[in-house]
């Protein structure tokens, strides 16, 4: 089995799926931001010296979800039609869940990812000079629906 991004050469391409259908798809990304117990205090006290923590998070990832392939040179400019980004605080940080959806010719699992990826940025960029020790972990794909390869969802994942 070849690899689908390169050439016969051994360099990068982008793979070509101009003959695919559109079909929906849509990918789940979880991730978590570990954060000290004072930040998690300012977090549900609303207290974050810089404002508004989540909203400003969530905005991030949904926007990270729809510029993707500007970020990842061998993603497909894609329309993603849906983008939810939730949050919630937990004891030891905010865990992250993000569901991108579209009716395109290649998934979004790497959107999913993408805005994952950058609400925790965001959160981390957010409570850094309240904890300098905050971190990003588990990022992954949890689940997509659609496409040539179908349903999966990652085994042990609710």
């Amino acid at each position: 089995m070849g690899f689908t991004h390169l050439d016969e050469s051994g360099h990068a391409r982008m793979v070509d799926v101009t003959d695919k259908q559109p079909t929906v798809r849509a990918a789940t990304a979880r991730g978590f931001v570990r954060c000290a117990a004072p930040v998690v205090a300012a977090l549900r006290d609303g207290a974050v010296p810089k404002g508004d923590v989540l909203a400003v998070a969530r905005i991030a990832g949904i926007q990270a979800a729809k510029r993707t392939p500007d970020l990842l040179p061998l993603a497909h400019v894609i329309g993603v039609h849906g983008a939810v980004v939730d949050l919630r605080i937990d004891d030891d940080g905010v865990a992250i869940e993000a569901t991108v959806r579209t009716a395109d010719r290649t998934g979004v699992e790497m959107e999913a990812l993408t805005a994952v990826s950058v609400t925790a940025l965001a959160i981390v960029d957010m409570v850094k000079g309240l904890d300098k020790g905050t971190a990003i972990e588990n990022v992954r794909v949890v689940a997509k629906t659609g496409g040539r390869s179908g349903d999966w969802t990652r085994p042990g994942e609710p």
